[in-house]
């Protein structure tokens, strides 16, 4: 990753405003590596011109949401603070386990920055990265949501070379990545496996299969000849093809 391919983002970015019509971007900031990388990419864009929003449920860990607001005040970044907490004591109410839990908090963050992009007349920024999209780990509708999302191409590992490009704190860069769904949640420890082990894997798909519905169940001898684990490769491609629907069009009847 160099700054060549910082080049290659921002003109992405600008040329993707232009063609949707937009001069102000608005996207969630949590406090984790992600959205801090997308937050600087879009101010070296448009400077003042982009608004961070910080939307802390109960369950938030105190230490991002506080690693969020520093980092606008140390970058000037526009913010406003929208909690969830009171959604969230109404829909606690159904009981949920954690997994409605989780997908209600994507939801009802997307459904308030998509409410703000209206009232500011601003684009939604995502903010999921490669690693996330392929294994399809996040929500539909909810924070997979967006009009366009810079870090798309960019597996989670790379996404550490990209922050230390931009001189993100090292704080943020440090943290073990989490969703923040619930008290200690780590990305890695849902998955099974680290980044460091899952993103090779991820590449080698990349580059191996033109569709990740061709993806095999049951022959992985190129996998492991490759010098992957069965064991997390079995798991990942299970993992994909559940997924898969997640990164899909809606499926439309036609006469």
């Amino acid at each position: 990753m160099t700054t060549k391919d910082l080049e290659k983002i921002l003109t992405f970015i600008s040329n993707s405003l232009k063609q949707k019509g937009f001069q102000k971007v608005i996207f969630g900031l949590s406090g984790g590596i992600d959205s801090a990388v997308v937050a600087l990419l879009c101010q070296k864009i448009l400077k003042e011109n982009i608004l961070a929003i910080c939307m802390p449920s109960k369950n938030s860990n105190l230490s991002n949401f506080l690693d969020a607001k520093h980092l606008c005040e140390e970058f000037n970044i526009p913010y406003e603070i929208h909690s969830i907490a009171p959604y969230e004591e109404i829909f606690m109410q159904e009981n949920p386990d954690a997994l409605r839990l989780g997908n209600f908090y994507a939801r009802i963050r997307m459904t308030l920055l998509y409410d703000l992009s209206q009232k500011y007349n601003a684009i939604v920024i995502g903010t999921s990265n490669k690693s996330e999209l392929m294994l399809g780990y996040g929500t539909i509708f909810g924070d997979l949501a967006c009009a366009l999302n810079p870090i798309a191409p960019f597996f989670k590992t790379q996404i550490f070379q990209i922050a230390k490009l931009l001189n993100i704190p090292s704080n943020i860069i440090q943290k073990a990545p989490s969703a923040d769904l619930y008290p200690n949640q780590s990305d890695e420890a849902e998955l099974g496996y680290s980044y460091a082990l899952i993103d090779p894997l991820l590449e080698y798909i990349t580059n191996t299969y033109p569709s990740l519905e061709l993806l095999p169940t049951d022959s992985l001898d190129n996998f492991t000849q490759q010098g992957f684990d069965l064991k997390m490769t079995q798991a990942i491609i299970t993992r994909i093809k559940k997924n898969l629907f997640k990164s899909q069009a809606p499926l439309l009847f036609e006469v």
